[in-house]
């Protein structure tokens, strides 16, 4: 079974690597904040003791007041796991840091959640839609889809 890294020890060494980029974290999981996501994602893929090498996912959930990005990440040289989340606010246009440049896994997932909950990511090698037709209204996924 994976051993879950715990959020305050990854929260911790982040801390240590990027002063200023944690928001919180308890048992599970470690926010930071969205700016710095490609850096940080790159350290802790090339942090020998962790070498998070496979993005086994990414997902968004919108709050309305803020969408939240959760990645689930895996070493498989150490069996281990950890959870990052970042809020990223806006409605009009929110956008986060690609992370397509560290994990290629990465470039169909970003392409869903731009697809279905309009979280657009600065940096993907070909932002566009992967479930619907260009011209398709809105983000059928939010929380404020009316439908077309």
């Amino acid at each position: 079974m994976t051993r879950l890294v715990a959020g305050g020890d990854l929260a911790h060494r982040l801390q240590d690597a990027f002063p200023g980029t944690v928001e919180s974290w308890d048992d599970a999981w470690v926010w930071v904040q969205p700016g710095r996501l490609v850096e940080l994602c790159r350290w802790l893929r090339e942090t020998p003791d962790l070498a998070f090498d496979f993005l086994s996912s990414i997902s968004a959930v919108d709050y309305i007041e803020h969408f939240e990005l959760v990645y689930h990440l895996t070493s498989i040289r150490h069996n281990h796991r950890a959870v990052v989340k970042a809020r990223v606010y806006g409605r009009e246009r929110p956008t986060a840091p690609s992370v397509v440049s560290v994990w290629r896994g990465a470039n169909l997932q970003e392409r869903e959640i731009w697809d279905l909950m309009g979280v657009a990511f600065e940096g993907h090698p070909n932002m566009k839609r992967i479930m619907l037709w260009e011209g398709f209204p809105g983000h059928p996924h939010r929380k404020d889809h009316l439908g077309g």
